[in-house]
């Protein structure tokens, strides 16, 4: 029987689909001239990736306008996406918002509405929340909002009340950028007038509905981490093969060696970890929960160490503007603390296996 963490040929011809899109549109080149002017979104790449290819729609079924996929699917994207460090309101939209509206009463028309023009890249979504909530953290339901992702490139904000979960037009919302570490995440405070927008759900129905959302926010970071990750390595291997120094690679010596070693390994966790999220979000597995959090707490740390080594590893070129390691490294710190730290997921994998918290 082959192993559900495996990649489908489905699978397989969707990230070929997505890695060649963003090849041609969201090279580091692009991206480091997109961040010099402070909108780091490149034009014509969220209509490319959401409607032409559908991604999308992914997680949304086909009778309400989606491509009727999984979070397998959506995790492919997503790990396309972190080694690109690609500048798209994917997770915030594609994932988070969507999950989020999928819990609520599909049936009733201004959630299905919003949920087709989500699943048809029309319209972005973003949960008006902190990309540092975690799944299972309070949630703010007053107030300015600070720390919102994505909330520049919204079209409608999913914003939790008192009384319930609320669509407020972007346009009817007050949007402070904040300059972020990660700038091709930007990040914003999102101010709201009591009374705006269109009730979706009751509060307890709102509750259940953002923790889901956040859930599969949480366990679909752990494929970007994986995907940047995975470019990291890559990058780090190429330029030690490329790069001499005593008339040798420097690749091939030996201190080097062991530590790109000990970074595969690490990557190769990751990658079953990250798996592994995405199969139990996809099959809706009562363990979904702890192998999120368990994802989490080891994907956040190995993409970290990854951006990190592939910044050291490439000595001088590596601490410069120009170089692309950069922005590996940001979005791996900024990744870090997002939807929760690898500290409180590890505090929930002690708290699902009833074990003594980490000291």
């Amino acid at each position: 029987m082959t192993s559900a963490l495996l990649y489908t040929e489905t699978e397989d011809d969707l990230r070929a689909a997505v890695r060649s899109l963003l090849a041609d549109r969201a090279e580091p080149g692009v991206l480091l001239g997109r961040i010099e002017t402070g909108d780091p979104y490149v034009p014509g790449l969220w209509k490319s990736l959401a409607g032409e290819i559908g991604a999308a729609g992914l997680l949304v079924p086909e009778e309400l306008g989606g491509q009727g996929a999984s979070h397998r699917e959506a995790a492919v994207v997503l790990e396309e996406l972190g080694r690109a460090v690609a500048p798209a309101p994917y997770l915030t939209s594609a994932v988070v918002a969507t999950e989020t509206l999928l819990a609520l009463d599909t049936g009733s028309a201004p959630v299905a509405e919003l949920l087709a023009a989500l699943a048809a890249g029309r319209t972005v979504g973003v949960l008006a929340l902190p990309l540092s909530t975690a799944p299972g953290a309070a949630v703010p339901t007053s107030g300015p909002v600070s720390g919102v992702a994505d909330a520049a490139a919204a079209d409608v904000l999913l914003v939790p009340r008192p009384d319930g979960l609320y669509a407020v037009p972007a346009d009817e919302a007050t949007i402070a950028p904040l300059t972020p570490l990660d700038l091709t995440r930007p990040l914003a405070t999102v101010t709201t007038a009591p009374g705006t927008g269109t009730r979706l759900a009751d509060a307890d129905t709102a509750r259940a509905a953002v923790e889901r959302g956040l859930l599969a926010g949480a366990g679909l970071l752990a494929s970007e981490q994986l995907g940047l990750a995975e470019w990291c390595l890559e990058e780090t291997v190429r330029h030690t093969r490329t790069r001499f120094q005593f008339n040798r690679p420097v690749g091939s010596f030996q201190a080097l060696k062991h530590r790109m070693a000990q970074l595969w390994l690490e990557v190769v966790n990751a990658r079953a970890a990250a798996r592994a999220a995405a199969d139990a979000l996809a099959t809706g597995s009562p363990e979904a929960p702890l192998t999120v959090a368990v994802a989490q707490a080891y994907c956040s740390k190995v993409a970290v160490h990854a951006a990190e080594e592939c910044v050291q590893l490439h000595g001088g070129i590596g601490m410069t503007w120009e170089h692309p390691a950069h922005l590996a490294l940001k979005r791996a710190k900024s990744d870090q603390i997002a939807l929760g730290s690898a500290g409180r997921h590890q505090d929930t994998v002690a708290a699902l296996v009833d074990l003594p918290a980490p000291v």
